[in-house]
């Protein structure tokens, strides 16, 4: 049984968690997101103009390596499961992070945003889940029917890392869920707050720090429940997933705090009209700037290439932005990489990685 045992944060230059305004909203650091600045016209572009246009090829994908998800190489190791879905497997810990396995990123379905590629790693395959970190309670990044069907694995559920006001969320649709007392499963932070998860070597802990965004899934719930970014920290291996987010001062808040990770998921899609987006979503330039800044040793770009009309650049925008912006920066293609839906990559904690992907 994996033992949970929540810390307060350490030494910050902020008060202790987010802020809220005189509704209880969550702030963030540096702007006002607490309302959509306009999300109507952008719609009538969209519309008039017929984006986002399809895509001239399709995301990259290839057949998951069942043995190696099942005896893992090296000490950690990802398997990008696509958007922001990602296994992580470290030290005999599976991690499952923003794990969405729908058809459609939307309340009503089949409207909205429809999954263009299959999951990675299929449901059924995959391996018994330790713990589940969600970054926010967007439909692309948090899905009901994926989370009750991992509270009701075989051999019990994991335990699920949460921001502040999800855990509310799962009290009222996820049975199962226990927030509270001795036996809980879901672990709900504000940011800057920890948890410690004991796994099979060496305890984990998870550290939900602040980034740029907002939260919704209605139209009455703006920013009622809290947005992050999660750090796994093994005593041997600095894992930062950086959710959604916008180029902020709280990357360089990151960096300074926390910065110097040996691996880094950073969002490279979702980021057009520049205008409405930026806010709240990094383009390709702005994720190797993001990257640079927080001193990553290795990343892998996630949030993109899934999801069809999330935004308005076709799904095969962001990679080749992606390339053109990282040759511009000077990053080694080995040190930011793209994945295929369903690579799995091994590393050990030193600069250099050790790769290992199933053969096509």
């Amino acid at each position: 049984m994996l033992l949970i045992f929540a810390l307060a944060g350490g030494a910050n230059a902020f008060p202790a968690g987010a802020e809220r305004d005189a509704d209880g909203r969550y702030m963030n650091r540096y702007a006002d997101l607490s309302k959509s600045q306009g999300f109507l016209s952008w719609q009538w572009t969209r519309l008039t103009e017929g984006l986002p246009r399809p895509p001239k090829a399709p995301t990259p994908q290839m057949p998951f390596n069942e043995a190696l998800i099942r005896q893992p190489q090296g000490l950690a190791q990802v398997t990008w499961i696509g958007h922001s879905s990602v296994l992580y497997q470290i030290d005999g810990v599976n991690l499952l992070l923003d794990p969405v396995y729908a058809e459609y990123a939307s309340p009503l379905p089949p409207l909205g945003p429809k999954r263009a590629q299959p999951p990675g790693i299929p449901f059924e395959s995959l391996p018994h889940i330790d713990g589940v970190l969600i970054s926010h309670n967007h439909y692309d990044h948090l899905d009901l029917d994926s989370v009750r069907r991992l509270m009701q694995q075989p051999g019990g559920s994991p335990v699920f890392f949460v921001p502040s006001g999800v855990d509310q969320w799962f009290n009222d649709n996820v049975a199962g869920a226990q927030t509270a007392g001795e036996h809980r499963n879901v672990i709900a932070l504000d940011w800057d707050e920890s948890a410690i998860l004991a796994g099979k070597q060496q305890a984990l802990t998870m550290r939900f720090l602040a980034v740029q965004h907002w939260s919704a899934r209605s139209l009455s719930d703006r920013n009622k429940t809290l947005w992050g970014s999660w750090v796994v920290e093994h005593p041997r291996f600095r894992f930062w997933f950086a959710g959604d987010l916008a180029y902020s001062p709280d990357i360089e808040d990151i960096a300074r705090q926390h910065g110097g990770f040996d691996l880094a998921a950073i969002p490279i899609g979702v980021y057009d009209p520049r205008w409405f987006m930026k806010r709240a979503h990094v383009d390709p330039a702005e994720a190797t700037q993001v990257f640079r800044t927080i001193r990553a040793r290795n990343a892998f770009a996630i949030h993109w290439g899934t999801f069809d009309g999330l935004s308005d650049e076709s799904l095969d925008e962001p990679p080749i932005a992606f390339e053109r912006a990282r040759q511009e920066a000077a990053i080694p293609a080995d040190a930011f990489r793209l994945l295929r839906i369903g690579e799995t990559r091994s590393y050990n904690p030193v600069s250099r990685s050790t790769a290992t992907q199933a053969k096509p």
